[in-house]
């Protein structure tokens, strides 16, 4: 055992006893449970490629109401931090 020689893993060959494979693939593949409705989960390809089926993915969305609570939530919140901060308030109004 050398000084500067990192120890490398062990490999199991695991199967488990009461595993079936009908289909569904391994047991122990991590997947998420919205992957199969998303365009952008598991897409390999660069930073743009990603934005940009993200953006297309958002605009397919036409739950418009969802989005318009979302943005008065973040409003109320950040009006709420700015308060809370003593921001002076008053630059808005005249």
């Amino acid at each position: 055992m050398g000084i500067f020689k990192t120890r490398k893993n062990k490999r199991f060959d695991y199967t488990p006893r009461f595993y079936d494979d009908k289909g569904q693939g391994s047991p122990f593949q991590m997947k998420h449970k919205f992957d199969d409705y998303r365009k952008t989960a598991g897409n390999p390809g660069g930073i743009k490629t990603k934005f940009k089926t993200a953006i297309e993915e958002l605009k397919e969305t036409p739950d418009r109401e969802a989005n318009r609570r979302i943005l008065i939530i973040v409003a109320v919140l950040v009006l709420l931090f700015l308060l809370i901060i003593d921001f002076d308030l008053s630059i808005f109004f005249s």
